[in-house]
């Protein structure tokens, strides 16, 4: 994170702690109305992530992406997994350790100006940064049920249900609502729709704002019925019109702010579970993190330049998905947030550093410039022109006698 940008998440982490231990909302994360908040915060997060992704460059890195994707995330979630175990010996560490597995694609994008970065690896990262957020969020669900059960937590219908057979409906339910979506975004194209609704006239912007209600009606569904990884795969087609892409933004960044102060308001009803030994235990796991981060990337940029490969193994960083899901851990692993917080923190600051040793080696690295195609073809032929000229003016060898 920017300097700026982190102060304000702690000034805001700071007052809203202030503010929750002052009105004394001690269980306000159990109430329902705080889990659809929390899952509409998600929703913006995940489709935060996936709207402004280079289609084009994600199709020409396919492999890459998908190797990151699964063998990637995998590869993170286990061996921060292992680390938090052999540690700490319970089940509630497994859920932890996949909360902070996932980039933070507000780092991501600040991370887009590198000078040696190749547009291979950005689209790359831009991917890994947009999608690994919804497959931990289903993976901290799932896992977490895994988690609850061996701990001896849960009712008996979540007993007769498989978490498997769960997790395979869910996500066939979510690949529904995005095709849903994505079959009625297909006819407006065919129909010409978005071509006039991109005008600067009256009509054309109120009938975005028609777009927009309907949209958000659609989300509210999708909220609802918890489907995270349809809202996240709408943003890959269903992208904002120019005029609202910084309001988009905006909202983006506006829910982060607002899931800091929700984290905040949960650490001040959950202060006594905030110990050094809970301080420790999230120094542990961001440190985990980080290194997970590492040795994936180093897997996954083999072949590629040096400052690509420093890219992509220095890339950790947490964000608005792993405030999010430590807000919504926290109602059945009570100390989540106390735990996820100190992660956060840890990894953010180890992201600074890795980025200043980065920069660092960017500044006494030359920039390579691309030298244009038609100064090469006339060195070449200045070059056997000059050979000609030689070969002309050489003096005729002498006979032998």
């Amino acid at each position: 994170m920017a300097l700026s940008r982190g102060a304000l998440l702690v000034a805001v982490l700071g007052a809203s702690w202030l503010g929750g231990r002052a009105l004394h909302v001690d269980d306000v994360y159990l109430t329902p109305a705080y889990h659809y908040f929390i899952l509409a915060l998600l929703a913006i997060g995940l489709y935060g992530s996936t709207r402004d992704i280079d289609v084009g460059e994600l199709r020409s890195n396919r492999r890459t992406v998908l190797l990151a994707l699964s063998i990637g995330v995998m590869a993170k979630v286990v061996f921060i997994a292992a680390v938090m175990l052999v540690l700490y010996p319970e089940p509630a560490s497994l859920v932890l350790g996949v909360a902070v597995a996932q980039i933070d694609p507000l780092a991501v994008a600040s991370a887009q100006r590198r000078r040696h970065m190749s547009s291979s690896t950005r689209a790359v990262l831009n991917a890994w940064a947009a999608f690994d957020d919804p497959v931990t969020v289903l993976l901290t669900v799932y896992l977490s049920m895994f988690a609850l059960r061996a701990a001896g937590i849960g009712s008996s219908a979540d007993a007769v249900t498989s978490p498997a057979a769960a997790f395979v409906v869910d996500l066939a339910l979510n690949l529904l609502f995005a095709c849903a979506a994505y079959a009625v975004w297909w006819v407006a194209r065919r129909t010409g729709l978005p071509s006039r609704l991109a005008k600067a006239d009256l009509v054309a912007r109120a009938g975005q704002v028609a777009v927009a209600v309907v949209a958000l009606v659609y989300a509210v569904f999708g909220v609802s019925q918890s489907l995270m990884l349809g809202i996240a795969l709408i943003g890959l087609f269903f992208r904002p019109y120019l005029a609202w892409r910084r309001t988009a933004t905006g909202f983006v960044f506006g829910a982060l702010l607002v899931a800091t102060g929700a984290l905040g308001v949960v650490l001040a009803g959950t202060t006594e579970l905030l110990t050094a030994g809970t301080v420790v235990k999230g120094v542990v796991l961001g440190i985990a993190a980080y290194v997970a981060q590492m040795l994936a990337g180093g897997l996954l940029s083999r072949g590629r330049g040096r400052f690509d490969r420093l890219y992509l193994a220095l890339s950790q960083q947490n964000g608005l998905t792993a405030i999010v899901l430590a807000l919504v851990l926290e109602p059945d692993f009570p100390g989540a947030v106390a735990v996820i917080a100190p992660a956060i923190v840890v990894t953010n600051v180890l992201y600074g550093v890795g980025s200043a040793v980065v920069t660092r080696l960017e500044k006494q690295a030359p920039v390579p410039v691309p030298v244009p195609v038609w100064v090469m073809v006339a060195a070449h032929m200045n070059i056997r022109a000059t050979r000609a000229r030689r070969a002309l003016s050489a003096e005729p060898a002498r006979p032998k006698l």
